[in-house]
C-alpha cells in the first residue's frame, strides 16, 4: 500500500538525488578549481535559511542521442528566491557539476520563470554563470532558450536591478545575457567570457592566445570594459554583490534604502582648502576629495580598473545613496575620451533609471586629442555623455573643483544640460579653453610681432588667466549657483540634495530617443 509515509520517503529520496548535483567527484573537481558549487553560491548570497528553491524536479525532454537515459540534477541550474539583508532577491545558479551546466530548453525555462517572477514582484535578480554553453544535443531548442532569456533581460532593464556573476566559462551566445544586465562581476583565474574561444581563433585566423588573456577577469576589467568588478574568489564576489544590493532600490518605483551612517551632515574638512596644486599642470587624486565628502569615507566603485581618467562610484550622503561621476586628474589629466565617456554614460543611465541622484565632480581640461580618438568615434561616444546627462531627471548636483573647459565643460553636467545645482570652488577655471591655448589664438599676431615673443606670450597668458580662469564670470551669468569654500563641500552637497528631494521633471512623450550608441 502506497502510504503517506512512503510518499514522504519518496520525496526525501528525490530531493537527496537532486541535492547531490553531479555527485561527489564532480563537486570535488569543482572545488579543486577554486570554485564553489551552484548551491554553495546561493547559500552565501542569501540570508541564512531564507532561500526557497523552485523547479527542483524539472526535467529535459530531449529524445535524441543518449539524452533519454541522461539524468541531469535540477536540469543543470538551481533557481529560487530569498532575502539579502532582509530584502527579497531572486537568483539562478548554473551547476557546472551537472553536464557542465549546459543550457537546454528546460534549463532556460527555469531561468525565465524566476526572471518573470522578479519582474512581477519588483525584486532584483542575480545570475551565477558557470556553463559549458548551449546543450548541443538539444539543437535549436537551446538557442531558443537563450533568446527567451535575452528578451527578458531587455524587458527587465531599467525596471529591476540585474546582476551577473561570471564564475566559470561563459562563451558564445551565453555571454550576451550578462552583457545585457546592469553589472558584471568576474572571479580572477576561474572565469572567462568570449564570443569565440582560443581554439577557433587559432583555426580561423592563426592567432594563439590563452583563455585568460582573451577573456579573463582582468582582461574584461581593464581592456574591454565588459566587466565591472574583478574579485579574488567566489566568496569575495558574493560579498561584493551583497554590498552592491545595499545601495540599490528593489525596483524603479522605489528609492534606495536609507542607512544610518552616524556621519555628521555638517562635517567640514579644512584639508580640501589646500588640495588643489598651485601649478595648473600638477595633479591631485580626485578620490581623496570623494572620500572626504561622503559618509564615513566609504564608496563602492565599479570599473575601478577601466578608463581610470573617469571615476564612477556609489556612496552615501546623510545615509542616502548617490551616484558619483568624477574626472580623475591623476590619469590623462582627467580628459574625456571614448572609454571614459562610455563608462560614465552607462552609469548615469543606471542611476537615472533607479532614482539615484547624481553628483558630478569636475576637473576636466578637454577631450583627449589624437587620431586614435577621432577614428574611434569620440564624437559619437562623447555625444552619449551630453545625451544622458540631458536625459536624466533625477536630482543632479555638480561641483567644479578646477579646470572646466570648452565642450567638456558642457558635457560634465553643466547648468545647460540640466544641472540642478552647480557649485564651484574658488580654484575653478571655467573658460572656452586653457589660458595658454587661448592666448596663442587671441594674441597670435601680437606675440609673433613682439621683440620677445616668449615674454609677450607669458604676459598674455597671465592676462587671460586673470580675466577668465575663475568661476566668477560663469557665476555672474547664473551658470554657477554658488562659489563655496572647499571645506564646506559636504554640507553644501547634502543641502542641495535635500532641497531637490521633491524634484519633478519630465521629458516630451515618445517611444524612446535614438541615443548615439
Amino acid at each position: 500500500m502506497d502510504t503517506t509515509e512512503n510518499k514522504i520517503r519518496e520525496l526525501k529520496e528525490r530531493e537527496e538525488k537532486e541535492l547531490a548535483m553531479g555527485g561527489a567527484k564532480g563537486i570535488e573537481k569543482q572545488h579543486d578549481k577554486g570554485k564553489l558549487t551552484a548551491r554553495e553560491r546561493l547559500e552565501l548570497l542569501f540570508d541564512p535559511n531564507s532561500f526557497r528553491e523552485l523547479d527542483m524536479f524539472v526535467r529535459h525532454r530531449c529524445t535524441d542521442f543518449d539524452m533519454p537515459e541522461t539524468f541531469i540534477p535540477g536540469e543543470g541550474v538551481v533557481t529560487g528566491h530569498g532575502t539579502v539583508n532582509n530584502r527579497l532577491v531572486y537568483a539562478y545558479s548554473q551547476d557546472f557539476t551537472s553536464v557542465a551546466g549546459t543550457l537546454g530548453e528546460m534549463h532556460a525555462k527555469k531561468i525565465c520563470k524566476v526572471m518573470d517572477l522578479a519582474l512581477k514582484t519588483g525584486a532584483p535578480i542575480v545570475g551565477f554563470n558557470d556553463s559549458g554553453g548551449a546543450r548541443i544535443q538539444e539543437g535549436v531548442d537551446s538557442l531558443s532558450g537563450y533568446g527567451e532569456i535575452f528578451f527578458r533581460n531587455s524587458s527587465a532593464s531599467g525596471v529591476i536591478p540585474q546582476i551577473s556573476a561570471i564564475m566559470g566559462p561563459t562563451a558564445g551566445g551565453a555571454v550576451y545575457s550578462p552583457a545585457m544586465t546592469d553589472w558584471i562581476f568576474m572571479t580572477k583565474k576561474s572565469s572567462y567570457m568570449f564570443i569565440t574561444g582560443p581554439a577557433v581563433i587559432k583555426t580561423t585566423i592563426g592567432e594563439e592566445i590563452s583563455p585568460e588573456d582573451l577573456g579573463g577577469a582582468m582582461t574584461h576589467n581593464t581592456k574591454s570594459g565588459v566587466a565591472h568588478f574583478a574579485c579574488d574568489s567566489d566568496t569575495q564576489c558574493i560579498e561584493r554583490i551583497r554590498e552592491m544590493l545595499g545601495y540599490l532600490p528593489s525596483n524603479n518605483m522605489e528609492d534606495p534604502p536609507v542607512v544610518e551612517s552616524g556621519d555628521d551632515p555638517n562635517r567640514t574638512d579644512p584639508m580640501l582648502d589646500n588640495i588643489i596644486p598651485d601649478n595648473p599642470k600638477a595633479y591631485y587624486d580626485m578620490k581623496d576629495v570623494i572620500h572626504s565628502i561622503v559618509d564615513n569615507g566609504q564608496i563602492f566603485e565599479p570599473h575601478e580598473h577601466y578608463a581610470k581618467n573617469m571615476v564612477i562610484c556609489f556612496a552615501r550622503f546623510n545615509g542616502k545613496t548617490v551616484g558619483i561621476i568624477a574626472n580623475q586628474p591623476r590619469f590623462l589629466a582627467g580628459c574625456l575620451d571614448v572609454n571614459a565617456s562610455d563608462k560614465a554614460t552607462r552609469f548615469i543611465r543606471f542611476c537615472d533609471a533607479f532614482n539615484i541622484p547624481l553628483l558630478t565632480l569636475v576637473d576636466v581640461p578637454g577631450y583627449l586629442p589624437g587620431s586614435n580618438q577621432e577614428w574611434g568615434g569620440i564624437i559619437r561616444h562623447g555625444a552619449k555623455l551630453l545625451w544622458c546627462y540631458s536625459e536624466a531627471t533625477v536630482p543632479k548636483v555638480t561641483v567644479i573643483t578646477r579646470k572646466d573647459y570648452g565642450g567638456s565643460y558642457l558635457a560634465m553636467c553643466s547648468k545647460h544640460l540640466g544641472g540642478d545645482y552647480v557649485l564651484a570652488w574658488p580654484t575653478a577655471e571655467i573658460a572656452v579653453m586653457g589660458a595658454e591655448g587661448a592666448a596663442e589664438i587671441i594674441h597670435r599676431r601680437e606675440i609673433k610681432a613682439a621683440s620677445d615673443p616668449k615674454a609677450k606670450k607669458e604676459e598674455k597668458v597671465t592676462e587671460y588667466r586673470n580675466l577668465f580662469s575663475n568661476p566668477y564670470i560663469a557665476a555672474s551669468r547664473g551658470f554657477v549657483d554658488a562659489v563655496i569654500l572647499p571645506r564646506d563641500t559636504r554640507p553644501r552637497i547634502i543641502d542641495a540634495l535635500e532641497i531637490l528631494t521633491a524634484k519633478r521633471e519630465t521629458r516630451p512623450a515618445k517611444k524612446h530617443g535614438n541615443i548615439p550608441v
